[in-house]
């Protein structure tokens, strides 16, 4: 792994780059070889790549205008015989600060371009197909298709029939880390109801509520709210948050999250939007 190489691609996007030893601790959870995070320190933002020896780190491409760049870790197979795992990472900077994405693995990806169509989730991709026009400009943040604010694609949906009085005013979206996005008015179809608090964040169903309850009756004095886990949700008028622009919708929209969540090397991402 040539780390002065690494750290020379980042440069052509104005970025800052730190490649270092794995270093275990108590934190997120990894996949034992690689981490990487985007950290601060007294002049500004940079991306922290921690990667132990058995790890070889690679720069696919390098698109110094739109400042992305895709990263390849290459690692040993846990079970003898089978072809080295592949992790892929999107590295780049979406309007204020600095991110990095895991990319799906079942995706044929070897570039920047790729590795954005890959991220989009299905919906906006059938919607694209045999539409006509430049590739680039359907990796902008807004299109006829969608709007995209970080990793939520907003999709119009005219003809969805809402039920008003279950509108919701200034609520939020999450993935279960990181700031969540905030919605002017949201409708949720479907999806489990569960509980979610600054200790469960990802959320708890009925079932689980009740037995910490059991476990922990201080528990119920937290700051709990329902929530659907998985459900279709639209949204209609502003959508803001702190690290990005925000967004007004015109109509309803519904809501969709990019395919990170479906990478393996999703594990290896510290960031958190």
């Amino acid at each position: 792994m040539d780390t002065t190489l690494i750290k020379t691609k980042f440069e052509k996007l104005g970025a800052r780059a730190r490649v270092r030893p794995f270093v275990r601790n108590r934190g997120p959870a990894a996949s034992g070889q690689i981490v990487i995070d985007v950290r601060h320190d007294r002049y500004g933002e940079f991306f922290d790549i921690q990667a132990d020896g058995a790890a070889d780190v690679e720069v696919l491409d390098v698109q110094p205008k739109d400042r992305h760049l895709l990263l390849m870790v290459r690692r040993p197979n846990q079970r003898p015989g089978q072809p080295d795992a592949k992790d892929k990472f999107l590295c780049g900077h979406d309007e204020r600060h600095w991110f990095v994405a895991g990319v799906p693995e079942k995706a044929p990806v070897s570039s920047v371009v790729t590795a954005k169509e890959a991220l989009k989730p299905d919906l906006v991709r059938d919607r694209e197909r045999g539409k006509k026009g430049k590739r680039q400009k359907r990796l902008r943040r807004k299109t006829d298709v969608f709007v995209r604010q970080g990793e939520w694609f907003f999709i119009p949906a005219p003809n969805v029939q809402v039920d008003e009085k279950s509108v919701l005013s200034r609520e939020p979206i999450s993935r279960g880390r990181g700031k969540p996005h905030m919605c002017e008015e949201l409708y949720r179809d479907g999806g489990i109801t569960v509980y979610v608090c600054s200790q469960y964040p990802i959320g708890l169903t009925a079932g689980e509520y009740r037995r910490l309850l059991k476990e922990n009756p201080a528990a119920a004095e937290w700051s709990w709210r329902t929530m659907a886990r998985n459900p279709v949700a639209y949204v209609r008028g502003k959508v803001w948050h702190p690290d990005h622009a925000t967004i007004r919708l015109d109509g309803w929209h519904r809501v969709e999250m990019n395919t990170e969540n479906r990478s393996r090397a999703m594990a290896s991402v510290a960031f958190l939007d």
